[in-house]
């Protein structure tokens, strides 16, 4: 049913209030027109030493941060208001819903059900991944015993950050109509650009239908050894049907359908293949790690004023380099429809190529503003980005 909208968020209000009934409350995706810095927020009643308080969990798409609250002072009003398009309140006695449609009204659905009340305020952090399934085995991260190999430890720790990421993204992609409500008759298409020994292919595809998600996932990697090994692994793990690899270049193959594109570390040029593989088959939402950053460095021979008081210093040079990569490329995301972020998505200490390029399909216009600091830079510069390349056709209709 529709109801006004403040109406609706004051019910919701009253059944976070309500702490011997309230249970937990899901806060997710983005309403239209409307800036939202958070991809999620969970909120639960929890038993301290100090007593009952109200828990709010807030994740960025990167981390999250917990808050306790006291429920004589706390009111949901303010977050519920702040944007987010879908609202889930559950109740020891059923559940109440609230999705914001495009036109701002708010579509409600109650429903009955016994819930149990969780209490609990556990800390330790939640492993996506269980060092002893078959597959992390299989793939050479775990030994045979089920345990972490220590030469392999910063490897699972990068795999298991990207899915941390994946997995709400890819929620709120689908709760805002960016990628399709996934079913049996219908997977959502995962592609896997470059995807070498299969680390991040083989993840997903665990990690989504192990949460019940219908997938089907394809890697893509010029060896075709790569091909033959992920493929004899997908059969001994019994997921073939679901799970498949080809032996082509990502610029050639024959792969069209998407849902998601992700890569992690494919290097240089081939972080633009991917993406703009990714751009021309209409991915709603794109995870790219890029590694290294050779192509425009190449091209920094004429230094404009007043940068080279920065690229003087080789080392300097080069970070500067990777800066001006992973921003244009954004850029050029962004004035193709895509709503884009650069984000941290391991730590330093595990990989220096830690930055993560998520982007959405929103079929925004851009502003001219995006259009003129884009042309000044490659302007300034002269940049030929290999992106730009090979997207021209796509950016022609909007550089004219």
């Amino acid at each position: 049913m529709v109801l006004d909208l403040d109406k609706a968020f004051a019910e919701a209000t009253a059944r976070i209030a309500d702490t011997q009934s309230f249970v937990r409350a899901v806060l997710s995706g983005r309403r239209r027109n409307m800036e939202q810095t958070l991809e999620r927020v969970d909120i639960k009643a929890v038993a301290l030493k100090s007593g009952l308080a109200i828990q709010v969990m807030e994740n960025d798409g990167v981390r999250t941060t917990t808050k306790n609250f006291d429920p004589s002072s706390f009111t949901a009003t303010e977050l519920l208001n702040s944007g987010f398009a879908n609202i889930l309140v559950e109740s020891t006695y059923g559940s109440y819903s609230i999705r914001i449609t495009k036109k701002g009204e708010a579509q409600v659905h109650e429903s009955k059900g016994a819930k149990v009340q969780d209490l609990s305020h556990d800390k330790k952090k939640v492993r996506l991944l269980e060092s002893n399934d078959p597959f992390l085995i299989e793939i050479g991260i775990s030994d045979s015993s089920g345990n972490i190999k220590p030469s392999r430890q910063d490897k699972f720790k990068q795999v298991e950050e990207f899915l941390r990421l994946l997995a709400p993204s890819l929620e709120s992609a689908i709760s805002a109509g960016h990628v399709k409500q996934p079913s049996d008759a219908h997977p959502l298409e995962i592609v896997d650009l470059g995807c070498g020994h299969a680390y991040l292919t083989f993840a997903a595809h665990q990690y989504l239908r192990k949460a019940g998600n219908p997938v089907h996932v394809v890697g893509i990697d010029i060896r075709e050894e790569s091909r033959a090994r992920n493929e004899a692994i997908a059969k001994k793990l019994g997921i073939e049907s679901s799970i498949e690899f080809r032996a082509e270049e990502i610029a050639a193959t024959t792969k069209s359908d998407v849902d998601v594109a992700i890569a992690l570390h494919a290097c240089d040029t081939a972080t633009d293949d991917a993406l703009a593989w990714a751009v021309k088959n209409g991915a709603g939402l794109i995870l790219v790690a890029p590694c290294c950053h050779h192509d425009l460095q190449s091209q920094m021979k004429e230094i404009p004023e007043p940068w080279a008081l920065v690229t003087k210093q080789g080392l300097l040079k080069e970070r500067l380099g990777d800066i001006l990569t992973d921003s244009i490329r954004c850029q050029i995301l962004r004035l193709l429809g895509y709503r884009v972020e650069a984000i941290e998505f391991v730590g330093g200490e595990h990989t220096p190529r830690n930055l993560m390029i998520r982007a959405v399909k929103t079929g925004a216009a851009p502003e001219a503003l995006d259009i003129q600091r884009y042309t000044s830079l490659i302007s300034q510069w002269g940049f030929t980005p290999k992106l730009a390349t090979t997207l021209a056709s796509e950016l022609a209709s909007i550089l004219k």
